[in-house]
């Protein structure tokens, strides 16, 4: 686990869960990796995405219900394999 993540934990394991959870990234804008961002998400989650001026890339804000720390840096894990994607 890389050290961001690892920080991340610590402050994470601060807080009470299970607990609703924003996840925000920035993609390039592309139908596919769009797709595989979305895909990290249950039907439940609320998922909202904006364009930035350009339109070359695309912000996406996901709040869901976590049940502990471990699932959400599993999901920033998983996350972490879109090619071209930044964890905010």
């Amino acid at each position: 686990m890389d050290e961001v993540l690892v920080n991340l934990k610590i402050q994470l394991e601060k807080e009470e869960w299970p607990n609703i959870y924003l996840f925000k990234f920035i993609i390039p804008n592309e139908p596919e990796k769009i797709a595989h961002v979305t895909a990290l998400f249950n039907d439940s989650s609320d998922i909202v995405m904006h364009p930035s001026k350009n339109g070359t890339y695309m912000s996406v804000s996901a709040k869901e219900l976590m049940l502990d720390v471990d699932s959400i840096i599993e999901k920033y894990e998983n996350a972490s394999k879109i090619n071209g994607l930044i964890a905010l």
